[in-house]
């Protein structure tokens, strides 16, 4: 499995507001989505969500996002090295993703851009 990078995850109250910080810090434009209606903004390696509170608390369970070149193949490797499998792999707006739990508690997305 080739992890390509992480993405730190963070919640907030008001996107709008906290975009322009981030785009400045990055030095990129956000790339925007909503899904499951959490608002989402991709900047850089910070992945900005806001939305309802109950749907944040669940984000916040996932450390950070993984990219991976193929989902299918980190299932495999983490499943074969004893990590769980929470969700996935299933279809996002970019590509795929799951959701799995390593070995000591910790809670990861991995994604690819793969669409089939």
């Amino acid at each position: 499995m080739e992890i390509l990078g992480a993405t730190l995850r963070i919640c907030v109250s008001d996107l709008e507001k906290a975009i322009p910080f981030y785009e400045r810090l990055a030095g990129g434009r956000a790339l925007r989505f909503e899904r499951g209606g959490v608002q989402v903004a991709a900047v850089g390696c910070f992945l900005l969500m806001s939305g309802p509170e109950e749907e944040l608390d669940v984000l916040r369970k996932v450390a950070a996002t993984i990219a991976v070149t193929d989902v299918d193949e980190a299932h495999r490797v983490l499943a074969d090295s004893g990590a769980q499998i929470v969700a996935g792999p299933v279809p996002t707006p970019v590509g795929r993703n799951l959701i799995a739990r390593h070995p000591d508690g910790s809670v990861y997305e991995y994604v690819d851009r793969k669409t089939s």
